[in-house]
């Protein structure tokens, strides 16, 4: 008799994309993968698509948060409903080859060691353009980091699986035991770095990060916000200055800050000048400003 397969827990979150949602979860229903279980948080969203889904995915364990609680805070709130083993974390923006989770399984499997892993993700309907096959960790001057594979056509020349630096949030599984160890998603950070700062906590708790070439995971990036919205811009840079406050100590810690007030600060700012562009230089600068008024740890600074 085989033993019982262990349950994945799908979780992703919508936000006024019902009909964005409503595409992953048909491409879920798909999955070979015997015992799935799949969980949509919705982050109040301005219409409430709980007739919809209750109606069209009677499967899915649906939750509505009576707040926005942003990336990190409503994956946290997955987390609290799941009954998986692995817990899979999966932009609602994405679709999935049916015989995704399997590769992913069978890692944690085989690999005691590995505390989160990504699937290699393409740019859908991109005829095969990579977005993501594995990550260099973040430059600790610059508070970036570099994709691997970006932007080449896949033709199988990151197909080995391998231990990176960092997973990727749109298609992210985490082991349930690993969470007990290294905590949840870091909720302050609420859009952009939260994973990456996972990465690091889970780091820390002794676990390393793959990439699963075996997995493959169409993502239609940037649906939620917008490519050039000033959300984005806001949280990017809020969030970068945030990271690298909780990650970089000593000469590290005084070289980013010199970098950024020397390079970063004033390139972006004359960039925004030249091109006119008001909403997102003051979207800028409310992220810089943001990090002065507040600790590393997210919470406002008390002055006696």
């Amino acid at each position: 008799m085989s033993a019982q397969p262990s349950r994945v827990s799908v979780i992703t979150i919508n936000y006024n994309q019902a009909n964005v949602t409503g595409a992953l979860l048909e491409s879920l229903r798909k999955v070979t993968y015997p015992d799935v279980e799949v969980i949509v948080v919705d982050n109040f969203s301005v219409e409430d698509p709980t007739e919809y889904i209750t109606k069209h995915f009677p499967e899915v364990k649906f939750i509505r948060s009576d707040k926005n609680l942003g990336f990190a805070g409503g994956n946290n709130l997955g987390i609290e409903a799941a009954t998986g083993e692995y817990l899979l974390f999966l932009n609602n923006d994405t679709e999935v080859d049916p015989g995704f989770l399997e590769p992913l399984v069978e890692l944690f499997k085989t690999h005691p060691d590995a505390g989160a892993a990504s699937s290699k993700i393409l740019y859908y309907n991109s005829g095969g353009v990579i977005q993501y096959a594995g990550s260099t960790c973040v430059n600790p001057f610059t508070g970036r980091n570099k994709r691997v594979g970006f932007m080449e056509k896949d033709q199988g020349q990151h197909d080995t699986l391998r231990q990176t630096d960092l997973a990727h949030g749109a298609a992210m599984m985490v082991p349930r035991k690993v969470i007990e160890k290294a905590g949840m998603m870091p909720d302050f950070f609420f859009l952009y770095y939260e994973e990456i700062d996972w990465c690091e906590s889970i780091k820390k708790a002794g676990y390393k990060i793959y990439f699963v070439p075996g997995s493959r995971v169409y993502h239609k990036e940037s649906m939620s916000v917008g490519k050039n919205s000033t959300i984005k811009t806001y949280y990017m840079t809020r969030n970068r200055l945030l990271f690298m406050r909780r990650h970089t100590s000593g000469m590290k810690k005084i070289f980013w800050m010199i970098f950024f007030l020397l390079v970063s600060l004033p390139k972006n700012t004359l960039t925004y000048l030249l091109q006119r562009d008001a909403e997102h230089g003051r979207a800028f600068w409310k992220g810089l400003m943001w990090n002065l008024t507040h600790q590393a740890n997210g919470q406002k600074v008390k002055y006696p």
